[in-house]
């Protein structure tokens, strides 16, 4: 290693270089050059704040800044200058940068700070933009739920436990409640931004600064809403990732839930709706294939999002105190994960926007007159009968429909009276799959007006979600 690159900032305790091996093996500038942007900034900001202490002259503050912006306009646009570089770190990198072109007064910079403190502050500020990021992708893809509920208001469709038939739903009401799951996902990423919205620069190594900062100003200038309370804890708090990572694996989940669904409503046995040529393959041996693979991959990255929560739990159980090295394990995974749970957002949203869903094959299986048994068994209580014996009676019902080889709609009230002498003529009123939909009219129902009234407060909420910048 030769010219500026060569010179550590932590070199002078040393005799000897690093081991050129090892050297390879602590490197984090492969990776943590992505927060080259935050540490540009928050280089300015500390030129700023030490100018303000007294520490630069006004002049040589300006000087900084005006450098460090010439290295980003150059990082910008000149990939192959990142690429050769040999630096340590995204620190290493910018004060190599800035020595090169300030001589000494770029030496200055590092006065009273430590990379401690630095990378803690900019990992919290690519937490607040990558949940920013995410949560713009998810009101995308809310936003395609709330177009399809809108398209398929009143259409029926089974709806099922234990993958069996169960009562009847409205479409709508079955896309609104993956839509539910995905804005409590955007409600989580802005608790995530809100609890990294605290600044630590000002806390050193681990006890704090010892020159005359303003560490308000600082937090304000960087965009901070507050300071962090303890040096300590400041530089060796990694929660807020974890809360990131926890808040993109279950966001996952929830897209892994949705795809299955898909999936399933895609086979042939199911029929439900067609998938779209442009989120969709075909098979390389058999021609009729259309296969669903948007969602099979979105359901499997599920998987490595998981990983890089596991691997960050692990990596901070049995820290001691204070910044440990070990942290450097951190960004990985969280890069990782963003990367992977934004792309899966995008797809979704983007693959469900272009689904079509069949509406004759929907309404005919929402026909299974299994799915109003419990209509007959609360029009029975509605007649006097308590519920469990109510219950007793339908399931016989459906016994006997069953040795008649009848459904329970075609069987004669006579044959039902034999069962219960509760029924009555307009039993077959109860059993029509309008009626069993209507029944369910309160708030979260999945009665027509019900769900109306939820797709219209679900807008509102989604409205307010797409202002966000």
């Amino acid at each position: 290693m030769s010219g500026s690159e060569g010179q550590k900032m932590w070199g002078g305790r040393f005799e000897r270089p690093p081991d050129a091996s090892f050297y390879e093996f602590e490197r984090s500038w492969q990776f943590d050059r992505r927060l080259l942007p935050q540490e540009l900034a928050l280089d300015r900001a500390w030129a700023r704040a030490i100018a303000a202490a007294g520490i630069l002259t006004d002049e040589e503050g300006r000087r900084i800044v005006a450098a460090l912006d010439e290295i980003e306009s150059r990082a910008k646009s000149d990939a192959a200058w990142l690429d050769s570089s040999k630096a340590e770190d995204v620190h290493h990198f910018a004060e190599t940068a800035l020595i090169e072109k300030l001589g000494p007064l770029g030496a200055k910079l590092h006065t009273g700070r430590s990379r401690n403190e630095m990378v803690a502050t900019e990992f919290r500020m690519y937490a607040k933009d990558a949940a920013r990021e995410i949560r713009s992708a998810i009101a995308s893809l809310m936003r395609a739920v709330a177009d399809q509920a809108k398209r398929n208001l009143g259409i029926p469709m089974p709806g099922t436990t234990h993958m069996q038939h169960a009562q009847p739903l409205l479409l709508s009401h079955w896309l609104l409640a993956h839509g539910e799951a995905f804005s409590r996902d955007a409600a989580r990423l802005a608790s995530v931004a809100a609890n990294a919205d605290a600044c630590p620069l000002g806390s050193g190594a681990l006890a704090g600064c010892a020159f005359p900062l303003d560490r308000a100003a600082l937090a304000r200038d960087l965009g901070f809403s507050r300071v962090t309370s303890n040096s300590l804890d400041a530089v060796s708090d990694r929660d807020f990732a974890l809360e990131m990572l926890f808040a993109l694996a279950t966001l996952a989940m929830h897209l892994s839930r949705l795809a299955e669904d898909m999936i399933l409503f895609a086979s042939p046995e199911f029929g439900f709706l067609e998938l779209p040529d442009e989120y969709s393959t075909g098979s390389s041996l058999m021609p009729q294939k259309k296969n669903p693979d948007a969602w099979e991959l979105i359901r499997g990255k599920t998987g490595r999002i998981y990983g890089s929560l596991v691997s960050l739990l692990t990596t901070s159980k049995g820290l001691p105190s204070s910044y440990q090295r070990d942290l450097q394990e951190d960004k990985e995974p969280l890069f990782a994960a963003h990367d992977q749970a934004l792309a899966v957002t995008r797809i979704a949203a983007a693959a469900l926007a272009a689904t079509k869903f069949r509406e004759s094959r929907l309404r005919d299986a929402a026909q299974d007159p299994a799915l109003v048994a419990t209509e007959l068994a609360d029009y029975l209580v509605a007649k006097g009968i308590p519920f469990r014996e109510a219950h007793e009676i339908v399931g016989r019902v459906l016994r006997g429909a069953e040795q008649d080889g009848k459904s329970i709609r075609e069987m004669p009230l006579q044959r039902l009276r034999e069962f219960s002498p509760a029924f009555d003529s307009e039993v077959s009123t109860v059993l029509a799959l309008e009626s069993a939909l209507a029944r369910r009219s309160v708030a979260g129902g999945t009665a027509p007006g019900a769900v109306r009234a939820a797709l219209e407060e679900f807008h509102k909420r989604l409205a307010k979600l797409e202002e966000i910048p």
